[in-house]
């Protein structure tokens, strides 16, 4: 730009003074030399065309396998449906099915294998507690006003027993509640190691039938109150390396030791001591006041202990629905164990596939704390776990599967869909594959630029200064 000025201003001296020629020289070499000091580019050729992709796209499996490119593609603006629920689920927990994208006043029904209605609801989500485990493959069910189906598909589900919980119990006191608590760990299989205090010399103990490590420890207040220092401290540190501790703190008297020992301020319960939790049950004497502690439920509080969890129950009077209300009371103590944190150690940890497997399609498959190799049977194919750098702490393998069904492996089963299953719900997952895909390919670029050859600059600037030389010499 300086190269510029200064070429101009060189030209309009010399048209003062009306020296024409002079002037169109001094121009010349001032718009020569920008040009030669700067770093110009200049189109070379088009670029290649974009390819356009129809309809719904790609889905993820075929995106995986191309090379990152522009595309050109808009999403359609046909309804689509869009299916959550769990692939895999542990015996004893709710299996919930929701579907976005149905009309309105429509219904959404659960069906056996046999054809039986499970659920229903008038909104889009129902529920169901599976009573065994088993692989399933029940079916949603839309209907309109008038019971007319309008979607209809599979929805595979495989339950699982979940690995047995570990659990040590110790009580100061014997009570319903904690007899009833015992009763429910050890018809959901749980490998107990239990003691309650019967009198001052007198204790009953319950050996597990193998040895625990246990994965939750449970206490009533009054074993805290009653137990040496030494046992508080040992049962502290096994809290803070990591076990979750769960108080039943129905038989808690000395507010002071509580103070003094978990900064637990407990105060004198409301004389309205029923609560609904939803089933209607006895608050505790005493409950916390706050502080460290936090209320994450009814007349329940959590609190972290280094790397574990304390939680203290202010409830009392449970047993009284072991019997009316087994269901719902086990359920209920379910919700309290998963505020607890109560982590199961499992060897292998399957993750769920994303989107709908077809067959003749890539399928991933994922887990953790695999090791060595995995057999298909249905493919006759034995496989080596490979780490993947896009799955933390996952080992995967990849397989084409050949026909629509269960895919069994060991310890695992996936289910392929149709080609035809779910057509809606495909569509919306081909879209969303390639709306990822447009977002990790590069910009489109319509022209290519070169730099400009610095040259024919060169040569036009020695052109103009040998002018002006040889004019001034004259």
């Amino acid at each position: 730009m300086i190269a510029l000025i200064l070429g101009l201003a060189s030209a309009m001296a010399y048209l003062w003074r009306r020296q024409w020629i002079d002037a169109v020289l001094a121009a010349l070499a001032g718009v020569a030399l920008a040009g030669l000091l700067g770093n110009y580019l200049m189109p070379s050729a088009v670029a290649p065309a974009v390819p356009v992709i129809a309809g719904d796209g790609l889905r993820a499996a075929q995106w995986q396998d191309l090379p990152a490119r522009p595309i050109q593609w808009s999403a359609p603006a046909s309804p689509v449906l869009r299916l959550a629920f769990p692939r895999q689920l542990e015996l004893g927990r709710f299996f919930h099915l929701t579907i976005e994208g149905q009309p309105e006043k429509t219904r959404l029904q659960l069906l056996a294998e046999n054809g039986q209605v499970l659920a229903e609801s008038a909104g889009n989500t129902v529920q169901w507690l599976p009573p065994v485990a088993e692989a399933l493959v029940l079916t949603a069910r839309v209907q309109d006003s008038a019971g007319k189906m309008v979607f209809q598909g599979p929805v595979p589900l495989l339950v699982r027993d979940s690995a047995p919980l570990q659990v040590q119990g110790r009580f100061g006191a014997p009570s319903f509640d904690a007899r009833t608590l015992n009763e429910l760990l050890a018809n959901s299989n749980a490998i107990v190691d239990w003691q309650v205090t019967l009198g001052k010399s007198l204790t009953r103990s319950e050996t597990a039938r193998t040895a625990v490590s246990p994965n939750l420890l449970v206490i009533d207040a009054a074993w805290f109150e009653h137990t040496n220092g030494a046992a508080r401290a040992a049962l502290l540190t096994q809290v803070a390396g990591g076990t979750p501790l769960l108080v039943l703190g129905a038989s808690a008297s000395d507010t002071g030791l509580w103070a003094h020992e978990l900064q637990l301020e407990l105060k004198a319960a409301p004389e309205n001591r029923e609560v609904a939790t939803p089933l209607i049950m006895n608050s505790a004497a005493f409950l916390p006041a706050g502080g460290a502690w936090a209320l994450t439920g009814k007349q329940v509080w959590t609190r972290n202990w280094q790397k574990g969890r304390i939680v203290w129950l202010g409830l009392a009077d449970w047993h009284r629905y072991a019997i009316s209300e087994p269901q719902a009371l086990g359920l209920w103590w379910q919700g309290i164990l998963d505020q607890a944190g109560v982590q199961r150690t499992e060897d292998i940890v399957w993750q769920q596939p994303e989107g709908m497997p077809l067959p003749g399609e890539r399928l991933d498959v994922c887990a953790q704390g695999a090791k060595g190799t995995v057999t298909f049977p249905d493919l006759g194919q034995t496989l080596a776990w490979q780490r993947r750098t896009d799955k933390a702490d996952a080992s995967c393998v990849a397989v084409w599967p050949r026909t629509p069904g269960w895919l069994k492996m060991e310890g695992n089963a996936i289910y392929v869909y149709a080609p035809g299953d779910w057509p809606q719900w495909q569509s919306a997952q081909r879209r969303d594959a390639t709306k990822d895909y447009l977002a990790r390919t590069p910009a489109r670029a319509d022209m290519l630029a070169a730099p400009v050859p610095a040259w024919p600059f060169a040569l036009v600037f020695a052109g103009a200064m040998v002018g002006l030389w040889w004019r001034e010499r004259r």
